[in-house]
Protein backbone atom coordinates (compact mmCIF):
# COMPACT_ATOMS: atom_id res chain seq x y z
CA UNK A 1 0.00 0.00 0.00
CA UNK A 2 1.42 3.54 -0.50
CA UNK A 3 -0.16 7.14 -0.73
CA UNK A 4 0.81 9.31 -3.95
CA UNK A 5 0.02 13.23 -4.09
CA UNK A 6 -2.48 13.92 -6.45
CA UNK A 7 -2.20 17.65 -7.34
CA UNK A 8 -4.31 19.67 -9.40
CA UNK A 9 -3.84 22.88 -11.63
CA UNK A 10 -5.66 25.04 -14.16
CA UNK A 11 -3.87 25.15 -17.58
CA UNK A 12 -0.44 24.95 -16.24
CA UNK A 13 0.29 20.94 -15.04
CA UNK A 14 1.69 20.32 -18.21
CA UNK A 15 4.32 23.09 -17.25
CA UNK A 16 4.66 22.14 -13.64
CA UNK A 17 5.19 18.36 -14.67
CA UNK A 18 7.87 19.58 -17.22
CA UNK A 19 9.91 21.29 -14.31
CA UNK A 20 9.16 18.70 -11.99
CA UNK A 21 10.31 16.04 -14.69
CA UNK A 22 13.55 18.50 -14.76
CA UNK A 23 14.36 18.42 -11.19
CA UNK A 24 13.52 14.97 -9.84
CA UNK A 25 13.86 13.18 -13.22
CA UNK A 26 11.75 9.80 -13.58
CA UNK A 27 9.71 9.29 -16.28
CA UNK A 28 6.51 11.36 -17.26
CA UNK A 29 3.90 10.52 -18.97
CA UNK A 30 0.41 13.03 -19.94
CA UNK A 31 -2.61 12.38 -21.56
CA UNK A 32 -4.58 15.53 -22.91
CA UNK A 33 -8.39 15.90 -23.34
CA UNK A 34 -7.47 14.87 -27.28
CA UNK A 35 -6.24 11.29 -26.55
CA UNK A 36 -9.71 11.09 -24.53
CA UNK A 37 -12.53 9.67 -26.69
CA UNK A 38 -14.65 10.36 -23.53
CA UNK A 39 -12.90 13.83 -22.48
CA UNK A 40 -15.23 16.28 -20.42
CA UNK A 41 -17.13 18.32 -22.81
CA UNK A 42 -15.66 21.78 -23.58
CA UNK A 43 -12.34 21.03 -22.40
CA UNK A 44 -9.58 22.37 -24.26
CA UNK A 45 -7.61 19.69 -26.18
CA UNK A 46 -4.34 20.51 -24.45
CA UNK A 47 -5.61 20.33 -21.04
CA UNK A 48 -4.15 17.97 -19.11
CA UNK A 49 -6.41 15.09 -17.94
CA UNK A 50 -4.16 12.85 -16.54
CA UNK A 51 -0.62 13.38 -16.03
CA UNK A 52 2.14 11.04 -13.76
CA UNK A 53 5.79 11.24 -12.87
CA UNK A 54 7.22 7.83 -11.80
CA UNK A 55 10.96 8.31 -10.04
CA UNK A 56 13.25 5.57 -10.44
CA UNK A 57 12.69 4.80 -6.72
CA UNK A 58 9.45 4.37 -7.39
CA UNK A 59 7.39 7.27 -5.81
CA UNK A 60 5.33 8.41 -8.05
CA UNK A 61 3.47 12.39 -8.58
CA UNK A 62 0.19 12.53 -10.46
CA UNK A 63 -1.71 15.64 -11.34
CA UNK A 64 -4.04 17.38 -13.70
CA UNK A 65 -5.73 20.10 -15.20
CA UNK A 66 -8.87 20.98 -13.05
CA UNK A 67 -11.50 21.76 -15.68
CA UNK A 68 -13.69 22.95 -13.13
CA UNK A 69 -11.61 25.69 -11.49
CA UNK A 70 -11.20 29.05 -13.04
CA UNK A 71 -8.06 30.20 -10.92
CA UNK A 72 -5.08 29.36 -9.93
CA UNK A 73 -3.87 29.66 -6.63
CA UNK A 74 -1.68 28.03 -3.56
CA UNK A 75 -2.14 24.60 -3.13
CA UNK A 76 -3.57 24.75 0.81
CA UNK A 77 -3.47 22.39 3.75
CA UNK A 78 -1.15 19.98 2.49
CA UNK A 79 2.32 19.67 0.88
CA UNK A 80 4.43 16.97 -1.10
CA UNK A 81 7.52 15.98 1.26
CA UNK A 82 10.31 14.76 -1.01
CA UNK A 83 13.38 12.65 0.76
CA UNK A 84 16.40 13.43 -1.10
CA UNK A 85 19.45 10.41 -1.59
CA UNK A 86 21.91 13.02 0.41
CA UNK A 87 22.19 16.76 1.37
CA UNK A 88 23.53 18.03 -1.97
CA UNK A 89 20.69 16.22 -3.46
CA UNK A 90 18.19 18.08 -1.24
CA UNK A 91 20.55 21.48 -1.74
CA UNK A 92 19.84 21.18 -5.28
CA UNK A 93 16.29 20.42 -5.28
CA UNK A 94 14.94 22.49 -2.76
CA UNK A 95 17.03 25.44 -4.84
CA UNK A 96 15.41 24.37 -7.73
CA UNK A 97 12.01 24.15 -6.66
CA UNK A 98 12.18 27.62 -4.38
CA UNK A 99 13.32 29.20 -7.41
CA UNK A 100 10.91 32.17 -8.16
CA UNK A 101 8.68 30.85 -5.32
CA UNK A 102 8.99 31.62 -1.93
CA UNK A 103 11.35 29.67 1.13
CA UNK A 104 9.15 29.42 4.52
CA UNK A 105 11.95 27.32 5.78
CA UNK A 106 15.27 27.79 4.51
CA UNK A 107 16.90 24.50 4.05
CA UNK A 108 19.29 23.34 7.18
CA UNK A 109 19.68 21.24 10.10
CA UNK A 110 16.58 20.12 12.46
CA UNK A 111 16.24 17.94 15.35
CA UNK A 112 15.17 15.26 12.85
CA UNK A 113 17.02 15.57 9.42
CA UNK A 114 20.62 17.06 8.58
CA UNK A 115 18.72 19.19 5.41
CA UNK A 116 15.14 20.36 5.76
CA UNK A 117 13.07 23.00 4.22
CA UNK A 118 10.18 24.20 3.17
CA UNK A 119 8.97 26.32 0.18
CA UNK A 120 6.40 26.65 -2.49
CA UNK A 121 7.17 26.60 -6.15
CA UNK A 122 6.28 28.96 -9.15
CA UNK A 123 3.17 26.72 -9.53
CA UNK A 124 1.49 27.24 -5.83
CA UNK A 125 2.98 23.50 -4.57
CA UNK A 126 3.97 23.73 -1.96
CA UNK A 127 6.98 21.46 -0.91
CA UNK A 128 8.70 20.04 1.95
CA UNK A 129 12.48 18.73 1.40
CA UNK A 130 14.24 16.51 3.64
CA UNK A 131 16.96 13.99 3.97
CA UNK A 132 16.81 10.77 6.36
CA UNK A 133 18.47 11.07 9.53
CA UNK A 134 21.91 8.69 8.39
CA UNK A 135 22.17 10.51 5.41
Amino acid sequence: MSFSPYLFFVGTCREAMSAYQGILGGQLDIVTAADMPDAPEGAPADAVMHAALTLENGGILMASDDPSATEDGPKTGMRVSYTAANGDDAERIFGELAKDGDVELPLGPTSWSPAFGMCTDRFGTPWMVGTNPAE
